[in-house]
């Protein structure tokens, strides 16, 4: 046999013997528990991850959460209206509220408290609270949003 013959039927073997492994792979898997893991009904498969936004009010503004919710946890972010909302650094009874769709490549941004800085988890852009570019790759500022206290609630406007 020729070096050339053999070494096609190696090859050939070794696609050969690997196939039941991507086989069994791309097989559905019907244990209990990975089946538990994913959505059995389409009610499921549409339902959303996070809570649908309650409609714009009649002056347009639209509640994102409670002063509470804002206090404690530092931020509101509701990624059904790509918006986060933060207290003014400048003016604690002021908000303020942008787009939180990184300018870069869209991943949601997260606020860092203690750096006063919104950051991007994906490339690692970082935005002023106003919503301007404090480091890149973004270049673009986030959009800004008109957001205001109301009662206990913080609302937002969208355009």
């Amino acid at each position: 046999m020729k070096r050339r013959a053999f070494l096609t039927w190696v090859g050939v073997g070794g696609l050969a013997s690997s196939l039941p492994i991507a086989l069994a792979a791309c097989s559905p898997d019907t244990s209990s528990e990975t089946a538990s893991q994913f959505p059995e009904t389409q009610a499921e498969l549409a339902a959303p991850t996070e809570a649908a936004a309650p409609p714009p009010r009649e002056d347009g503004f639209t509640a994102v959460g409670t002063v509470a919710e804002l206090d404690e946890q530092g931020s509101l972010t509701n990624k059904t209206l790509d918006v986060a909302v933060i207290r003014d650094p400048a003016n604690a009874t002021a908000v303020i509220a942008v787009n939180s769709r990184c300018t870069h490549q869209g991943c949601s941004v997260n606020w860092d408290e203690d750096a006063t800085l919104f950051y991007c988890p994906c490339h690692g852009s970082r935005f002023n609270s106003d919503g301007s570019v404090a480091n890149g790759p973004a270049v673009d500022p986030l959009g800004e949003i008109e957001a205001k206290i109301e009662a206990d609630s913080v609302l937002v406007k969208l355009s």
